[in-house]
């Protein structure tokens, strides 16, 4: 049963002061304290207007009049307004700032930021196949093969690269057959774009060669990690590979890929606290944290979306098993009446009561799990905030209801679109898609320059920064788009007249794009039937060289081949898809090929033998 805010009392004032005076030490009350002594129905007059106001928003999206039903028509004439904020900034990007990785709206010219890779090129890709542009797909995808080099003497941040290029080029590598492109026998297992990534993804393999596994922060393109780099990284930038390098290592059948991220993940894992938390930064070569505050947002948040969707792309226990471990611990300490504070990782105890906006893909997130009771009144919570300031400040503090000093800008982040999109697609609940209407309304009106989309600078006055970070192009329009176009080919449904159905593999023995893609952290999407038909190909393979050694040298013993030698053992990971003929127990988690409306994933796409 949801407890009521009112119940944010304590009995006596000295229990008041306990919650309000550790908003400026932040280090004093723990979670539970908080909870469990929370029992007088008396109004919290102490509490600030603005908080007050958002819990009043918060009462009528939980029990107000029923949200407006928007029909087809109106869903449609949406989608168009948001193609055309797309082409908007897209066209800007190319007019003023290509081949630089980033637009600059406010001069109208260019920056690189993440390593010189034409990067909102990149990010954008995929997204130009979602909203329909075929034409435009085949001409960057060609465009990227002749003019990104990842030969070059660049610092790159290990984490940005794996998320935006790596995973922007996988995407568009699996997306290349819907995008009528030429296609080389054997695709998915092969492909151009397929050795971009692959490429890409070796120059960050030097990060991973230290004493733990867990990657350096940054790496020399060229050179490698320099002698000085530090050792200290974020715990997201130790967490957050799995889904591309499995990806890779599946598509290719070399393991190197996926070997680095779970032995990363493994370390990592190993270092939570004795209440089952993990920190924000880390010394990857002690195993030391260096910021121990436990939260799920900034620094973190990856983190726990890769145990997730890499349980579910992969079909691996370990990874759920691990996550489910850590969301214990999260409900338990940092969760407080469907808000999540920060606290220390080994103590409990509060060290920051804020929200941060990149902790609004957790909702979600939960869906996918199933939790849509917890996911919805979360959701709520972040949702008052945005229409409290018309986007979310990079810092909320909760006990003031405001913004954080020199933390108020809205760079235009994805998040609570995101998580806008999975619970509609969960409940079909039209106050999602009011919440997407907001969003556009708002950025059209706050962030619109003559030359693209600005970041907002401060959310108090509306100050714009001269910004537009390529997940705009590649997270925040396609989640936008995906939730008001509910028969799109990603979420099971027909585009254009097909059928979200392909043929792939070596004589088209595969089935592809069954409805079950993974969205990676950049929102880039991943088949996992496409990761299926080549591990089984590669496997194939080694049996085939197995019989053939064999039979040409009688007289030699010859050992079998070790199960599935270029790909993971299968017992580690059961299939998505099953050959004719083929019988299998069903395996703890199952990603479903069918479309959203039908009935067993109406509550999301992660199941377990218990739900």
């Amino acid at each position: 049963m949801r407890r009521p805010f009112s119940s944010w009392i304590f009995p006596d004032s000295k229990q008041r002061l306990q919650w309000i005076l550790p908003q400026f030490g932040f280090d004093r009350v723990p979670v539970w304290h908080k909870i469990r002594t929370s029992v007088s129905t008396r109004p919290f007059l102490s509490m600030r207007a603005p908080v007050c106001a958002a819990l009043l928003l918060v009462c009528v999206l939980n029990h107000g009049t029923r949200a407006h039903q928007f029909t087809e028509d109106e869903m449609d004439q949406i989608r168009h307004r948001i193609k055309s904020m797309f082409y908007h900034a897209y066209n800007s990007y190319l007019d003023n700032a290509f081949p630089y990785d980033e637009l600059r709206p406010l001069t109208c010219d260019g920056q690189d930021t993440w390593g010189s890779f034409s990067l909102t090129l990149i990010d954008a890709l995929d997204t130009l196949l979602v909203l329909g542009n075929r034409t435009e797909f085949q001409r960057v995808a060609s465009l990227l093969q002749d003019t990104v080099d990842f030969d070059i003497d660049v610092n790159a941040s290990v984490f940005e690269t794996n998320i935006r290029v790596v995973g922007g080029l996988l995407s568009a590598h699996l997306l290349a057959g819907r995008a009528g492109m030429d296609l080389e026998p054997g695709w998915p297992c092969s492909g151009p774009l397929l050795r971009m990534a692959e490429d890409a993804a070796r120059k960050l393999l030097p990060a991973f060669q230290t004493p733990t596994g867990m990657p350096y922060g940054t790496v020399n393109l060229l050179r490698g990690v320099s002698p000085t780099e530090t050792p200290v990284t974020c715990t997201a930038g130790v967490g957050t590979f799995i889904l591309e390098f499995g990806a890779l290592s599946r598509l290719t059948g070399d393991p190197v890929f996926e070997d680095a991220a779970r032995q990363a993940l493994r370390a990592l894992w190993k270092t939570r606290s004795d209440i089952g938390l993990v920190g924000n930064h880390i010394d990857i070569s002690s195993k030391k944290w260096v910021a121990q505050d436990a939260g799920i947002g900034a620094g973190v948040d990856s983190y726990f979306e890769y145990l997730v969707k890499g349980a579910v792309m992969l079909q691996d226990e370990e990874l759920l098993n691990m996550f489910l471990e850590y969301d214990r611990a999260i409900q338990n300490y940092t969760r407080f009446d469907d808000w999540y504070l920060w606290v220390h990782m080994h103590k409990g105890t509060v060290s920051m009561p804020v929200f941060q906006s990149l902790e609004a893909f957790w909702p979600g997130l939960q869906s996918l799990l199933g939790n849509l009771d917890s996911a919805t009144r979360t959701f709520q919570n972040y949702y008052s905030v945005w229409r409290q300031f018309g986007g979310l400040p990079e810092f909320y503090s909760i006990p003031q209801g405001y913004t954080v000093d020199k933390r108020e800008g809205y760079p235009l982040r994805p998040e609570l679109i995101e998580s806008a999109m999975y619970l509609f697609r969960a409940t079909g609940d039209h106050t999602y898609l009011q919440l997407g209407k907001d969003a556009l309304e708002s950025i059209e009106k706050i962030t619109k320059t003559p030359c693209g989309y600005a970041s907002v600078k401060d959310l108090r006055d509306h100050q714009l920064d001269n910004r537009m970070e390529s997940f705009f192009l590649a997270e925040t329009i396609k989640y936008l788009y995906l939730l008001f176009d509910p028969t799109h080919f990603l979420h099971g449904g027909a585009m254009e007249g097909e059928g979200s159905w392909e043929e792939g593999g070596e004589g088209g023995q595969c089935v592809l794009g069954a409805g079950g893609f993974i969205f990676n952290t950049e929102a880039h999407p991943l088949d996992p039937a496409a990761l299926y038909c080549c591990s089984r190909h590669n496997q194939d393979r080694h049996e085939l060289r197995h019989i053939l050694l064999s039979l040409s040298q009688p007289g030699r013993p010859v050992a079998p081949p070790p199960a599935q030698t270029e790909g993971p053992p299968l017992g580690q990971s059961e299939s998505v898809a099953l050959k004719p003929g083929d019988k299998k127990s069903a395996p703890l988690l199952s990603c479903p090929v069918q479309p959203f409306s039908a009935r067993l994933s109406v509550l999301g796409q992660v199941f377990t033998e218990s739900t």
